[in-house]
Formats: C-alpha cells, structure tokens, sequence
C-alpha cells in the first residue's frame, strides 16, 4: 500500500467518524426533546362528561318516557350523561331526589313538579348551590327560582276541548276530572272552564280530583257513576285520566251515551278516537319541549341569555282530522 492509498483511507475513516457522530447528536437531541416534552410541558386537559338530572312527577304516563328520552338523547349527543329520578307522585320524595342530585353534583335540573307549590324546598337548595332549574311542562309557583319554563299552551289545551264541545252539541252536562296540584292539568281545566262560562247550556254537575293517573281516574269515574248523577260529557285533565273514565263508563256499559274528552295526543287517546270511544285530544309535543329544554340548558351553560317563558303550541286531535296525525306516535 503507497502513501496516496493509505491517506485516502484515513480521509475515508473520518469522514464515517464524522457521519457517525453526526446522527449519534442527531438523536441525542431528538431524544432530550421527547424527554423535555413528556415532563416539563403541561398535559392537555380533557373535557369530562358533564351530568345533568332530570326528575318528573311520575314515570307512570308515557308522556314522560317520550319527554325523558327526548331530553336524555340531546344530552348525550353533547357528550354528557343524564341521570333521572321518578318520584311517584310524591312531592316529599322529589325534593329529597333534588338535593341528592345537588350532592351529585349536576350541572343543571329539568324539572317536572309533582307539587307546583311545595316543591320551593328543592327549589331554594337549587338556588343556594348554584344549580340552574330548568321548569319543564307544568310550572312552579315559585318562578324567580327557575332560569325559565318550558311549557305546552295549557290554558288552551282548555280552550280547544270546549270549542269542539260547544260546535257539536247544544248543551250538555259535564263532569270535570282535574289535578288542581299541578299546574298544567289546573290551567288546562281553568281554559276549560273559562270557555263554557256565560253559556248556561252547558252544567259541571261534577268536579273531582283524579291525580292525572288512569288507575285512580278509573276509581273516580266509577264513584260518580254509581251516584246516579246524570252526565253526557266528561273532560279529563290529561289522556291517562280520559282514558280512566273510559274503563269505568265501559264497565258499566255507558259508552254510547258519553263523550270524553282529555289532553296529551298520545298514541293509546289517538287510537279511542279511531275506535269512536274518545271525541278529541289536544295534542301534546313532547319530543319538541325535550328538545327545546336542552338546547335551552346548553345556551345557558354557555353565557347566552334566553327566555324567561317558552310556550309550544297544541293542536285539537278529532275524527275529522285524525289522519294528519301519527296514531302510533307522539307529536
């Protein structure tokens, strides 16, 4: 090997020293970034899934199955979880399932009052802790407590039933079915009767509390029939009390004599409409008040101002216009 050789060798041996070092650094430094960023920079902090309440006055009306379920899907569509509490009717228990949800710690309350009075106790807990209230289908008395209301047009629900009542008949005696402890039902009657008033044709000859549930409709109903008190028209509060009525008057083989009217649109009034054993229904949206609460709760979490009171209007199902509507659905 002459000299030339042996220094070209020794050129190539530093150039590959130099290439060698050259990605040792290379990685080196790729290294200490790695290591700088897993330990020194702040983690990206993930959103938690935020839980909302829901409590109604009884899960035993599908009115409120379709209105939860409206409600739960919109929450979780936003990433968030609802949880929801039946209270059976029971003021006393709602109250209680409100403060364990405040001990939960929801992020707001949709509200269904069993009580629309006594239920200012959850109330005042809601407000002390911070928790938005968001008043759903029957109101509160006390409003101030409530960041709005979201509301069908009860009062006239009331309307509708007796302006079909008085184009159909010439007079009548009726017997009113209420539930003057939630709002709704009460300002449905108070329409109601607000209608009839000047038109002395038409007698409330009764005016009984049927608690909006068909069992305990069915129980009043069949009392009243039994003291012989003359009637041809009855209005429930809502379907399951029209629907009550229906099984009494059934029972003792009066339905050919008597029309019944109630409130909700649901799928089982709709189809004693078909069936003519029902006159009419002012129909409910349930799905739609779910919806707008949500959004409502969302808009509000968010900073956005909103209305105080939302109503959504209700439309008069009868035989006449029964076929614009989904018989085996809700509005």
């Amino acid at each position: 090997m002459n000299q030339e050789t042996v220094h070209h060798a020794e050129e190539s041996s530093d150039k590959k020293t130099k290439i060698t070092l050259f990605f040792t650094a290379f990685i080196l430094l790729i290294s200490a970034i790695v290591i700088f960023i897993s330990t020194d920079s702040e983690p990206v902090a993930k959103s938690e899934a935020r839980k909302f309440g829901a409590t109604y006055m009884t899960m035993n009306n599908p009115y409120f199955d379709v209105l939860n379920e409206s409600i739960k899907e919109a929450v979780e569509a936003n990433g968030d979880f609802l949880i929801t509490r039946d209270p059976l009717q029971n003021q006393e228990k709602q109250n209680q399932q409100i403060m364990e949800m405040i001990d939960e710690g929801v992020v707001a309350i949709f509200l269904n009052p069993v009580d629309w009075k006594t239920v200012r106790p959850a109330l005042l807990a809601c407000h002390e802790a911070g928790i938005p209230v968001f008043n759903i289908d029957t109101s509160v008395f006390d409003t101030q407590y409530v960041v709005t209301q979201i509301m069908s047009d009860n009062y006239n629900a009331g309307v509708q039933c007796a302006n079909d009542i008085i184009d159909k008949t010439d007079g009548a005696n009726i017997v009113i079915l209420d539930d003057p402890d939630t709002n709704s039902i009460y300002e449905r009657i108070q329409g109601f009767m607000d209608t009839l008033e000047g038109h002395e044709e038409y007698k409330i000859v009764a005016q009984r509390e049927a608690g909006g549930e068909l069992e305990v409709a069915m129980d009043v109903m069949d009392e009243i029939i039994k003291e012989r008190i003359p009637f041809d028209i009855v209005m429930g509060g809502n379907d399951p009390t029209a629907l009550g009525a229906l099984a009494a008057i059934q029972a003792n083989h009066m339905e050919k004599e008597v029309s019944i009217y109630g409130v909700d649109g649901s799928p089982d009034g709709k189809s004693m409409i078909q069936e003519g054993l029902i006159k009419g229904t002012s129909s409910q949206k349930p799905s739609v008040i779910g919806k707008i609460a949500t959004e409502t709760a969302y808009k509000y979490l968010n900073g956005e101002t909103i209305e105080d009171y939302i109503v959504v209007p209700v439309t008069l199902v009868t035989k006449e216009n029964l076929p614009a509507f989904d018989i085996d659905g809700w509005e």
